[in-house]
């Protein structure tokens, strides 16, 4: 069965209530949101990512006839809920925030609507695509800010909660701003350049180290980089200064050197002397190592061409986990409110309207009822209506420069590591509509 493309990658409770929906005929034109409630520990923005995922998987969603006898062979699904199952697609409408837009908490992601059991069913797998390409894109959006304009290099697949974790972080962290990735199956499967360079194992198993960098540099010699800290760098260093002019006069570049251990900036700075001292100011060098964007900062000045980031992108080490949630907002044109101590919503449909200062970075938000009219431009844009796509999907390049765009117009204080509270207002509208919803709650007149 291939589980991440079935239907049946859900929770229990959305088929549980379907059939509830279907028994009392619920099924009247309901409107969820996708959102965040609150920012993690450090974090002054979120990257919105996985939109087209999201839309991939309501455009395609059906259950086969292999998923209905699964569903069967469990025993307790009612045969009208298997009936509805078994001819379901994907009929509903889809705003959503084009993906690489920076945005804050309580701004919507998407907005969903479409008959009540299919905007119900859908929940679980929408936040699973959003919610984790939104960490990672938001991370490394972080990492990019670190780098003062240094390449990154995605290496994390290996330490990735997963297969279709670590594509998909690459192709979240290439759209905030990643110069390309080390997992070969993500170039293939979204054209992201493809980086790579050899293991220490490598060298480990040839009697000397010159050996293993010739023979790898003949085997390999496009894009050329070895990897010289297996044992004494400045050594390594050396004897690569003695290869690469032999190299040369066979038509082998060497493109650049990895340094994977120990006081990155101290041994780049030795690494970079000897190199220009024989005349190979060309030869990049790349560090690696368990880096977080807080190591890139203290990085930035030493004489390091561009970064490896692996553990702390993939798993976004310091926030795997955004407090995001996918409410009902309106239920057969009645705006609807969740009242819960701590995680209250807004009702009704919404848009977000950004206003931005002279010079183009961003001023403030508002977050406004549907059919409102506010200054500024509104970030919620149709995506899908009827249930296709209004459009054909932007390249993985556009929405990369989208991104890079939207860093770009963060305000100054935004693009530190530190977190900022930037304004985000909630129209009056809104709050009158939240708090009648509450007063009629409430049996106040």
């Amino acid at each position: 069965m291939d589980i991440a493309g079935t239907a049946l990658l859900t929770d229990l409770y959305q088929l549980n209530m379907l059939a509830a929906y279907l028994d009392h005929g619920l099924t009247d034109t309901a409107a969820f949101e996708l959102f965040v409630r609150k920012l993690p520990a450090r974090r002054g923005f979120l990257m919105a990512a996985g939109i087209e995922q999201a839309l991939s998987y309501l455009e395609n969603l059906s259950f086969s006839s292999a998923d209905i006898a699964a569903l069967r062979s469990l025993g307790g699904f009612p045969d009208r809920l298997l009936d509805y199952l078994a001819t379901l697609h994907f009929t509903g409408d889809v705003d959503a925030l084009p993906e690489g837009t920076v945005f804050f908490p309580d701004e919507p992601i998407l907005r969903l609507v479409a008959p009540l059991p299919q905007a119900q069913l859908v929940e679980t797998r929408l936040i699973n695509l959003v919610h984790f390409e939104t960490v990672i894109a938001s991370k490394a959006a972080r990492q990019v800010l670190a780098s003062g304009g240094k390449p990154l290099i995605d290496f994390g697949l290996r330490r990735a909660h997963g297969a279709e974790a670590g594509l998909l972080a690459a192709r979240a962290s290439y759209i905030a701003g990643f110069a390309g990735t080390a997992t070969l199956a993500a170039g293939l499967e979204f054209a992201i350049p493809v980086r790579g360079t050899m293991a220490h194992s490598f060298v480990q198993v040839h009697e000397d180290e010159a050996t293993a960098f010739e023979r790898f540099a003949h085997s390999r010699p496009r894009d050329l980089v070895l990897l010289i800290d297996t044992y004494d760098t400045a050594r390594a260093a050396r004897r690569v200064a003695k290869l690469a002019p032999r190299l040369a006069r066979e038509g082998i570049t060497v493109a650049g050197v990895r340094i994977d251990s120990g006081d990155l900036g101290a041994e780049a700075r030795k690494v970079r002397q000897i190199l220009d001292d024989a005349g190979l100011g060309s030869i990049a060098i790349i560090a690696s190592g368990g880096l977080d964007e807080d190591q890139v900062r203290a990085l930035r000045d030493a004489p390091i061409d561009s970064f490896g980031i692996g553990t702390s992108l993939t798993t976004s080490s310091d926030a795997p986990a955004l407090d995001c949630a996918y409410k009902l907002q309106e239920y057969a044109g009645i705006p609807r409110r969740k009242r819960s101590a701590g995680k209250a919503t807004w009702p009704g449909r919404k848009q977000v309207w950004r206003s931005y200062a002279k010079g183009g970075a961003f001023d403030s938000d508002l977050v406004a009822l549907v059919d409102e009219r506010a200054d500024g431009e509104p970030l919620l844009r149709p995506v899908m209506r009827g249930g296709r796509r209004v459009s054909p999907p932007l390249s993985l390049p556009q929405i990369r420069e989208y991104a890079l765009n939207q860093l770009d117009r963060m305000p100054a204080p935004l693009k530190d590591l530190e977190p900022f509270v930037y304004p985000v207002a909630i129209s009056e509208s809104l709050r009158g509509l939240a708090a009648e919803l509450d007063r009629q709650d409430a049996g106040v007149p």
